[in-house]
C-alpha cells in the first residue's frame, strides 16, 4: 500500500496496485498507528505486581499499573527462570502462529519461539484455526494438505471448466487478505468467470458478497449448516443409480471405493444415501440434488471449496467427501476439472511467476532447542483445564503438558478461540501470562504483563504478494517513529536473550541489525531469482527506490494442472498415501478406531444442528467479516460501515425476525448455555431461514454488571469449544445453536476498544 505521511502523522493509506476492486482494509493505516486503543507503555496487573511468584487478583478484572521497560523485562526474566527451573520447558507455551505483520523479519510468533529456543525449548502448537480439520485429513486422502497448495491455473479453469461450484467459499471477501501481502489480483479472475457464461453455483447458507457480485450468472443453493456431507452423498448416490460414476478412474486412481460404495448404497448399514435421504437432512430439494449430479456428470466441473464447512464437528468428513465426489466424476487431473481448496485465499490459481522469492527469519536457532512438546492449537483450553490428561491426536495417544507460563505474541486468542467464558476461566490457571501487543485486545486485558509493540508501519521490512503466485516483491519502509514506548519484537527478544545468557543478544540477532537482516533475505532472493533468469537490482538501490518489483510471468505455470502427472500415470507418479492413490477408504484411520472419524467419508449428525434444535433455536454461522481481518481493525473507523445499533451486525431471515417481533436495526440478544451477546439486526432474505450470522472477530466486551453479556456481539461467547474429531482436533465454531430475542434490557455502552483507565 501507499501511505501519506509527514513522518510523524499518518494522513491516509491506499492500495499501491491498480484494481477495480478497492480493498477497504488498506485504508486503515491512520487508525492502526494513531488509535486510542494502542498499548502505549509497558503495563502490569496490580495483583501480579503485589506477588509475582503467587499472583493475586483475577485476570480480566484487575487494574493495570504502568511500569518501565527495564521493570517489565526484569519481571519477565525472573519469572521465566523460576518457572523453567521448577517445571521444565514443556511448562512454557509460546503462543500460536497468530495473524501478524506480513514482513519476512518482524514475525512476532517466530521471534518469540526463537527466543524460547535459545532459553531451552517450549511447548508449541499443531495446526491452525483456519484449516485444522482439512490439513490433517487431506494427507491421508491425497498425500498433501491441499489447503495451502497451488491450484489448477485460472487460465485453464476459464478455458475448460463448464461448471464451477463455490462450496462454502466467499472469495470476493477473503481475497482481500493473504498470509503474505494482499494484492487482490485473484479477484479479476472471478470477474472473468462472471462474464464467461459458465454455470456457476454458490453453496452456502448465506448469500455472500460473492453471490451478490456474480449476480444473475450464479445459482445460490442454501443447505442447512453442517449438512454438506449429506448433500454430497445425495449427489454421489445419484451418480451411482444412473451409472454416471467414472469406473475407470476409480479403479485406476483410487483406493477403497468399493467399501465406500457399500455405505453409499446402504449395503453396509441398510440406508441408501439417495437424493431424497439427503434432502431430508440438508434442506435442499431432491430434484435439485439430482440436477446437480447430472450437470456435474455431463460437464467439466471444478469444485472450489472454502474452509468454513470444515470448521465444524466432524469437519474432516467435508473435504474428504468433496474429493470422493470429484473422484467419482473422474475429472481430477484434467484441465478445469476436479477440486481445489484454495481458490478463495491468497490468489490460489493465479499462475506462479518466475520469481526471486525472499528468505525469512526462521524459528529455530543454531544450537537452540525447538519445541519439546506440541498441542493442537484449538485445544489450548483443554490443556489448561486438564494438565497431564491423555488425549488422542492423529493416531497418537498424547498427554497435555502442565502449562504454567503463556506468552502470546502476534495474535489474539480471546477472539479466535471458541467459548470465551470457558477460556477466561481456564486462563486463570497459569502462573504468568505475557502479551506482546499493539492494541488493548481481550487477550491483553487478561494478561499479567502487556508489552507495547510497533505496528508494521513503525519498522522496516519486506514481503511478497500472492502466497502461491509470488507476483510482487514489496519494500515495507518505516512510515513513522514507534508510537509512545512501543518497541519491535525483534529488539524485545534480543534484549531478553542477553538477560538469559551473556552474549545472548548477539546470538539472537546473529550480529545483524534490522536492515542487515533485510539485505540478507534480499540477497538470497537475488540468488534464487538468478536460477529463474530474474535479475534484481542491488539491495541499496532497491531500498532507496522504494518501488514494488513485479515478477515476470511464466507461460508454463499458466498450464499447471493439479494432479495431472498422477492421473497420466499413477504408478510412475504416486501420491504420498500408503496406496499411492486417492484413498477413499483409509486402513490407517480404520486402525485408530475413532468413532468421530470413520475410515471413509460418512454423514455424522453434529451435537448441535438443525436436526436436534430445541424450540426456538437457530443455527449460528460465524463467517469471515468484510471490513477487517478476523479481529484486526475491529476498533477502526471501518466499523462505521457495518455496525448496527452500535454493535456487530447480525443477519437473520424475515421469517425468523417476524416470529420474534424483530425489525431491521433493532438491538437483539442472542444466547445459549455458554453465554449471551448483543447485536444489531440486519433483516434480509439473503440467509437461510433457521440460520443467523454473526461474523467472527468482534472483540469480546463482557459486562460485569449485566450477567456477563457481551455488549459488542463477539460470536465466540456463544460457540462450542469441542474438537472436530480426535483425528485433527480442529476447531468446531460453526457447530452452534442459539436462541434470539429483541433486547429489552438497559442501555449498555460498548467499551471493547477502551484501554484500561490507567493506560
Amino acid at each position: 500500500m501507499v501511505v501519506e505521511t509527514d513522518g510523524e502523522t499518518v494522513f491516509s493509506s491506499t492500495g499501491a496496485l491498480e484494481t477495480r476492486h478497492p480493498n477497504s482494509l488498506q485504508t486503515a493505516v491512520p487508525d492502526q498507528v494513531h488509535s486510542k486503543t494502542r498499548v502505549r507503555y509497558p503495563m502490569a496487573r496490580k495483583g501480579f505486581l503485589a506477588s509475582p511468584d503467587k499472583p493475586q487478583g483475577v485476570r480480566g478484572q484487575d487494574e493495570f499499573v504502568r511500569i518501565s521497560w527495564d521493570e517489565a523485562l526484569a519481571l519477565i526474566h525472573q519469572q521465566h527462570q523460576r518457572i523453567r527451573t521448577s517445571y521444565g520447558p514443556s511448562a512454557i507455551f509460546a503462543g500460536s502462529y497468530g495473524w501478524r505483520s506480513n514482513g519476512v523479519l518482524h514475525k512476532a510468533a517466530t521471534l518469540l519461539q526463537r527466543y524460547m529456543s535459545l532459553a531451552g525449548g517450549y511447548t508449541g502448537h499443531l495446526g491452525d484455526y483456519s484449516t485444522g480439520a482439512a490439513q490433517v485429513i487431506m494427507p491421508y486422502v491425497v498425500g498433501g494438505n491441499e489447503v495451502y497448495q497451488q491450484q489448477t491455473s485460472w487460465p485453464l479453469v476459464l478455458e475448460h471448466s463448464e461448471v464451477v461450484v463455490l462450496w462454502s467459499a466467499n472469495p470476493l471477501n477473503t481475497l482481500k487478505i493473504a498470509w503474505n501481502a494482499s494484492d487482490e489480483q485473484g479477484i479479476g479472475y472471478f470477474e472473468q468467470l462472471k462474464k464467461s457464461g459458465k454455470r456457476i453455483f454458490c453453496i452456502d447458507p448465506m448469500r455472500s458478497e460473492t453471490v451478490e457480485f456474480l449476480g444473475d450468472s450464479v445459482t445460490w443453493i442454501a443447505p442447512h449448516m453442517g449438512t454438506d456431507v449429506a448433500l454430497m452423498l445425495g449427489i454421489a448416490h445419484t451418480l451411482v443409480e444412473n451409472g454416471w460414476q467414472d469406473r475407470a478412474f476409480l479403479e485406476r486412481c483410487t483406493h477403497g471405493y468399493e467399501i465406500f460404495a457399500d455405505y453409499l448404497t446402504g449395503k453396509s448399514d441398510g440406508t441408501a444415501k439417495t437424493a431424497e435421504w439427503a434432502a431430508e437432512i440438508c434442506g435442499v430439494e431432491a430434484a435439485a440434488i439430482r440436477e446437480l449430479a447430472q450437470l456435474f456428470h455431463e460437464n467439466r466441473t471444478m469444485l472450489m471449496a472454502g474452509w468454513g464447512m470444515q470448521r465444524q464437528q466432524y469437519g474432516e468428513q467435508k473435504h474428504w467427501m468433496l474429493v470422493t465426489l470429484a473422484a467419482m466424476l473422474g475429472q481430477i487431473g484434467l484441465p478445469g476439472g476436479g477440486f481445489g481448496l484454495s481458490y478463495h485465499f491468497a490468489n490460489g490459481g493465479n499462475p506462479t511467476r518466475r520469481a526471486a522469492v525472499l528468505a525469512s527469519m526462521q524459528g529455530s536457532l543454531a544450537g537452540g532447542v525447538d519445541a519439546v512438546d506440541k498441542i493442537p492449537v484449538a485445544r489450548i483450553v483443554e490443556a489448561l483445564e486438564n494438565p497431564g490428561g491423555a488425549y488422542h491426536h492423529n493416531g497418537e495417544q498424547r498427554t497435555f503438558p502442565d502449562i504454567r507460563f503463556i506468552w502470546w505474541a502476534g495474535g489474539s486468542n480471546f477472539t479466535h478461540h471458541q467459548d470465551t467464558n470457558r477460556l477466561i476461566n481456564a486462563w486463570q490457571k497459569p502462573e504468568l501470562v505475557v502479551i506482546s501487543e499493539c492494541f488493548w485486545t481481550g487477550a491483553a486485558k487478561h494478561a499479567d504483563i502487556v508489552l507495547p509493540i510497533t505496528t508494521s508501519f513503525e519498522r522496516n521490512d519486506m514481503t511478497m504478494t500472492g502466497d502461491y503466485s509470488n507476483q510482487h516483491l514489496v519494500p515495507m519502509k518505516q512510515v513513522v517513529p514507534p508510537q509512545y514506548e512501543a518497541r519491535n519484537d525483534f529488539d524485545v527478544f534480543a534484549a531478553l536473550s542477553e538477560r538469559w545468557e551473556e552474549g545472548g543478544h548477539a546470538r539472537f540477532t546473529e550480529g545483524k541489525t534490522e536492515l542487515e537482516w533485510l539485505e540478507t533475505f534480499y540477497n538470497i532472493a537475488s540468488e534464487r531469482g538468478a536460477q529463474q533468469q530474474v535479475t534484481l537490482p542491488p539491495f541499496n538501490d532497491f531500498w532507496q527506490a522504494n518501488n514494488i518489483i513485479e515478477m515476470p510471468e511464466n507461460p508454463q505455470n499458466a498450464e499447471f494442472i493439479r494432479f495431472a502427472a498422477f492421473r497420466d500415470d499413477p504408478a510412475a507418479n504416486p501420491l504420498k498415501t500408503p496406496s499411492g492413490k486417492i484413498e477413499i477408504y483409509s486402513e490407517r484411520i480404520a486402525r485408530y478406531g475413532y468413532a468421530d472419524c470413520p475410515p471413509h467419508p460418512t454423514w455424522l449428525a453434529p451435537d448441535e444442528w438443525q436436526g436436534n434444535a430445541r424450540e426456538g433455536q437457530l443455527q449460528l454461522l460465524s463467517a469471515h467479516p468484510a471490513h477487517r481481518l478476523h479481529s484486526q481493525l475491529n476498533y477502526a473507523k471501518l466499523r462505521d460501515r457495518y455496525a448496527v445499533a452500535g454493535r456487530e451486525p447480525l443477519t437473520l431471515h424475515p421469517q425468523d425476525a417476524n416470529a420474534r417481533g424483530i425489525e431491521d436495526g433493532d438491538l437483539v440478544r442472542v444466547w445459549n448455555e455458554r453465554g449471551q451477546v448483543l447485536a444489531g439486526a440486519v433483516v434480509t432474505d439473503g440467509i437461510k431461514p433457521g440460520v443467523i450470522c454473526l461474523h467472527q472477530g468482534a472483540w469480546p466486551d463482557l459486562d460485569k454488571t449485566a450477567d456477563g453479556i457481551c455488549k459488542n456481539g463477539a460470536v465466540n461467547v456463544l460457540t462450542l469449544d469441542i474438537p472436530s474429531s480426535r483425528l485433527a482436533n480442529g476447531c468446531a465454531g460453526n457447530t452452534t445453536l442459539v436462541w434470539m430475542e429483541k433486547y429489552q434490557g438497559p442501555a449498555l455502552s460498548v467499551t471493547a476498544f477502551d484501554p484500561p483507565t490507567s493506560a
